[in-house]
């Protein structure tokens, strides 16, 4: 008989309708909850207020949200005070943090306040979840009365794409986006060059996509081999991104991961490798030469185009898995530079690359991300690969080195992005035999309840993780040839992240977190969306089971 996951859902929908009411099918948990008596009754034709015309945006995504949910049509107007009877949105300066929200709703109306436009947007989420009821499947013109105040425990709450490996069309970003948005991610960050292809428009040196964002015959040029973004396109991705309050951060990959840019422009290579063909979609193992003028000089042209494109105060320059033995360490350039800055280890030529690329980083008034690298791929590792500089942010990503990172990091006072393998690879597989099928290297498993169990600060003393402060998830694409595979391998482990990075610790819970999940689920389903069915984390005895307590309230007992 062939799996019908959208009947299955309906099946643990059904059997879990009386949590589902409790539980307010929330995802992320908000920081407190505290219901009240009666309902408040959406009536054919409300009206919207706003008290601020800088809300204009939010007050048109809350008339979708009512649209969609209830079947009400609304009216915005701008009124100074919000009235008694009636959906407001409103500005509140005594709201500390900048995505911190209330919602108050009674059964003559639903106010919703925040510091910011953003806090607004994000509490709309809130109330879209809250009409969700059986995931979406019919109208609910009503909504509980309730109160709610929310802030998210980390400020940078993002996910990867990465259109380098394969190219994916800008209308399936901005579909990604949308899904983003509705769990309270932030920033978006697209990983825009390697070695198999270079997908950022830049004027001064059209070679880089008319050869390096080109890599197979007759297969058009909307991936997933071929294909690039012109900054017009990538303006549109960006505002479009804004109205859902998502920062897109850029990535360029350096000095490793270059092959695509060396193809292009064969001088920013080391020499030793000049006599050895590249073949596109199959070498890997070029990294910019860090002895020549012309690298450095074609890089600050590269990163005027892509800091005047991009409105984020951050950029992301990779850092990792450069070859550099193999380059650097064969190269009579790099020997001679390392001759003459008296240098002892090949390591050193990292230091001297990024100090001069974070030179011109910092002229544009933008802090430089890099993906953390240590003097060894696994424990036992000491030290920094190279001193990183106090002023970038690291991304901690390999398994099994996250607490040496977190220490090292703490000690050098230099903030840190959670994104450890182990618990934030979305491109591994969620269970044994599963997808992806293409190009699986003998990845690990990452199954939902592993990535949702796990603490971004590791469970340490407060002083001891204040400088971690975010998270990411990441979708590398080498295996992912389209959108409906990303989302498929993205969700719902990327629910489990939103959960780690909004809610505090104290307020997550597994038991209370599978429950939760199923009316989303249902209403994925409803909205299209490919998502893997975490059938194994679900059995009948959990279905009817009591949900486990809280950390929270363990403690109180």
């Amino acid at each position: 008989m062939p799996f019908h996951p959208q009947r299955f859902i309906f099946a643990l929908l059904f059997s879990v309708s009386a949590t589902i009411v409790s539980a307010q099918a929330l995802i992320p948990v908000p920081a407190h909850i505290n219901p009240s008596k009666g309902e408040y009754r959406f009536r054919p034709i409300e009206k919207i207020i706003i008290t601020d015309t800088s809300l204009q945006n939010e007050a048109t995504e809350l008339k979708k949200i009512i649209q969609k949910r209830t079947g009400s049509n609304t009216h915005i107007l701008y009124e100074k005070e919000a009235g008694k009877r009636n959906i407001s949105l409103r500005l509140d300066t005594s709201i500390l943090q900048p995505e911190g929200y209330r919602i108050a709703i009674t059964p003559q109306r639903i106010a919703i306040s925040a510091a910011t436009p953003a806090g607004v947007f994000r509490a709309l989420q809130t109330l879209d979840q809250l009409l969700l009821g059986d995931g979406g499947q019919n109208l609910h013109p009503q909504l509980p009365a309730i109160e709610i105040e929310d802030a998210p425990r980390y400020g940078y709450r993002a996910l990867m794409l990465d259109p380098a490996r394969h190219f994916i069309p800008l209308p399936e970003i901005k579909r990604f986006i949308d899904l983003m948005a509705r769990y309270k991610f932030n920033i978006l960050q697209l990983h825009l060059t390697d070695d198999q292809g270079w997908r950022i428009e830049i004027r001064k040196y059209p070679q880089l996509t008319s050869t390096g964002a080109f890599r197979a015959q007759n297969s058009g040029n909307q991936g997933p081999h071929n294909g690039f973004y012109t900054q017009q396109e990538l303006q549109e991705l960006i505002n479009y991104a804004a109205r859902k309050h998502i920062e897109i951060i850029p990535e360029l990959d350096i000095p490793g991961h270059t092959v695509a840019a060396i193809l292009a422009y064969p001088g920013l290579g080391c020499k030793n490798k000049d006599s050895i063909p590249i073949i596109p979609r199959k070498t890997t193992d070029r990294t910019l030469c860090a002895a020549k003028e012309e690298v450095y000089t074609f890089y600050a042209n590269v990163l005027q185009e892509v800091c005047s494109l991009f409105p984020s105060p951050r950029i992301h320059l990779g850092g990792d898995e450069a070859i550099i033995e193999e380059n650097w360490g064969q190269c009579p350039d790099c020997q001679n530079l390392m001759h003459s800055k008296g240098f002892q280890n090949v390591r050193e030529i990292m230091g001297y690359f990024f100090n001069r690329i974070h030179e011109t980083v910092r002229k544009h008034q933008k802090q430089l991300l890099l993906w953390c690298e240590l003097d060894n791929i696994r424990m036992p590792a000491e030290e920094f690969l190279f001193p990183y500089p106090k002023d970038c942010t690291l991304f901690t990503w390999r398994m099994g080195l996250t607490p040496k990172v977190i220490e090292l990091t703490g000690k050098a006072g230099i903030n840190l992005i959670a994104s450890p393998g182990e618990h934030c690879y979305f491109d591994y597989p969620q269970y044994k035999g599963d997808l992806p099928e293409y190009n699986n290297w003998g990845m690990p498993l990452l199954p939902l309840q592993q990535a949702y169990n796990w603490d971004p600060g590791y469970y340490l003393p407060a002083g001891h993780q204040k400088h971690i402060i975010g998270v990411a998830g990441l979708l590398w694409g080498e295996a992912l040839q389209d959108m409906n595979r990303i989302t498929y391998m993205a969700y719902p482990r990327a629910l489990a992240l939103a959960e780690a990075g909004w809610s505090l610790p104290e307020n997550r819970n597994w038991e209370s977190f599978k429950k939760r999940l199923v009316p989303q689920l249902f209403d994925l389903i409803r909205e299209g969306v490919s998502f893997r069915v975490p059938f194994e984390i679900i059995n009948s005895k959990e279905l009817t089971s009591t949900p486990e307590p809280s950390n929270s309230e363990k403690h109180k007992k």
